[in-house]
């Protein structure tokens, strides 16, 4: 059996994925699966995935299936996984070549899930930043939620943690697919359900922000859309939560991190008309009764947020 299994959806990246499958294919722990799913790509990325695949057969998995989307490609080589972890690297991004050799030894004591350190580079390698998180052993997925949602921005992406497979087949887990923010509602969610987490500063997976970002060159109407996909899976998350077992200081802490990352969206809505539909959708939602009062600073922006959206993103930062 394999250490770990890296799932790699691929769609239209041939600019970048040779990049991506030779911090694979170079890690210093030998003992890995490499599963690239190219998922209906158009341009030459089949066909530089698929010749990695020949070259390197005792490592690579190359499959094929018609474009369903990130999620779909990730459901689907997970069935084709038969490490003991897991993990998902974006197809447009890279890794460490020391990340899973140095991840070893916390893999060897039965974590369900780890977390990794994140560098965001740009497209030629240059460091913009490195996220800052928690650094912790051996808590309990709702203790590591507690720790993370308040100082890691980067707590939902699939790709920020390596996962234990017998974890994630007994929990059942799969990507909701066909929406967008698939990350939203599974891996905060995946992260409660575990026992035992840990958090690191392992180095790294290097998170590339390219033309090909997701969160740019997207139209109006898929802005929208990716907004709404937000309030859908919100509504889901808030309705499961009350079956969840959780402790109540997780339950508010869950509301707090959905609430704020429903507000940040805002942000990303620039036409008008669709901001206002979108606020809206909040206002019906009665988001405010989420933001708990424990001082007076938040006393005074959860007084703000009722009176004016607009006007609580302008002061969060303060």
């Amino acid at each position: 059996m394999p250490k770990v299994s890296i799932i790699v959806p691929i769609y239209n990246v041939e600019k970048y994925l040779s990049k991506c499958i030779e911090s694979l294919i170079n890690q210093k722990l030998e003992d890995i699966q490499i599963i690239l799913v190219n998922d209906g790509s158009k341009d030459s990325s089949g066909k530089i995935a698929k010749e990695y695949s020949q070259k390197y057969q005792e490592k690579i998995i190359y499959l094929e299936k018609e474009n369903g989307g990130l999620s779909s490609a990730r459901n689907y080589g997970i069935e084709y996984a038969t490490g003991e972890y897991i993990s998902f690297v974006d197809s447009d991004d890279c890794v460490d070549i020391n990340l899973y050799k140095n991840l070893e030894k916390y893999m060897d004591e039965s974590y369900d899930m780890i977390k990794i350190a994140i560098f965001k580079v740009d497209s030629d390698g240059n460091l913009i930043n490195k996220n800052k998180t928690e650094l912790f052993l051996e808590k309990s997925g709702q203790e590591a939620f507690n720790i993370l949602y308040k100082s890691d921005v980067m707590l939902e992406p699939a790709w920020a943690y390596v996962y234990k497979r017998e974890f994630w087949n007994n929990n059942k887990i799969k990507f909701s697919e066909g929406r967008c923010h698939e990350n939203f509602r599974l891996i905060p969610k995946v992260l409660l359900k575990a026992k035992k987490v840990a958090s690191t500063d392992i180095q790294g997976y290097y998170y590339v922000q390219s033309e090909k970002s997701i969160t740019r060159n997207q139209n109006e109407e898929k802005k929208k859309q990716m907004s709404n996909d937000l309030i859908y899976f919100y509504d889901k998350i808030i309705d499961s939560a009350k079956y969840m077992k959780l402790e109540k200081k997780t339950l508010e802490n869950l509301k707090i991190y959905y609430t704020n990352c429903l507000l940040l969206e805002i942000n990303n809505i620039q036409n008008s008309k669709n901001r206002k539909e979108y606020i809206q959708e909040l206002k019906n939602r009665k988001i405010t009764k989420n933001i708990k009062v424990r001082n007076l600073k938040q006393l005074i922006k959860r007084i703000i947020l009722t009176i004016n959206i607009e006007w609580y993103l302008k002061i969060r930062k303060i």
